[in-house]
């Protein structure tokens, strides 16, 4: 299987920590790039020629650009609209899944808090977004 590239846009340090060990424990082998924080994100969305991620995972609750307003900017370009963006956060508020699929997410994932689940929540995350399911690619 080769490589996808993911982009998690976190601000949460020990969330990225989390994230990554639970990607290194998985079995997988993706090239994880982290932003962590919205604005670092849209930047590194349009500034990179060629190097889309195949599957960002982002946070909802960040400071400067939340979530939303990120979600709104991958929307809004057509290199990016198509990518496939999953939700993940603390938040399992309703009021945060029902905007979160208004501005275009694919999918909403509550973080599990204990360790081992997180990483069968990412592994599993990851397996249908890069290997299950299919995505229509524009040309």
């Amino acid at each position: 299987m080769e490589s996808r590239r993911i982009l998690l846009i976190d601000d949460n340090p020990h969330d990225v920590e989390l994230a990554l060990h639970a990607f290194a424990q998985s079995g997988q082998q993706h090239n994880v790039v982290v932003a962590g924080g919205g604005s670092e994100a849209v930047a590194l969305l349009h500034g990179e020629a060629g190097e889309l991620p195949d599957l960002i995972l982002l946070d909802l609750k960040m400071p400067h650009m939340d979530g939303l307003a990120v979600l709104d900017e991958i929307r809004a370009h057509d290199a990016t609209r198509r990518i496939p963006v999953v939700m993940l956060t603390t938040s399992g508020e309703s009021r945060d899944v029902r905007a979160s699929y208004e501005h275009g997410a694919s999918a909403y994932v509550v973080k599990p808090l204990e360790l081992r689940q997180f990483a069968e929540t990412l592994k599993t995350i990851t397996a249908f977004w890069t290997r299950l399911n299919r995505v229509a690619h524009s040309g």
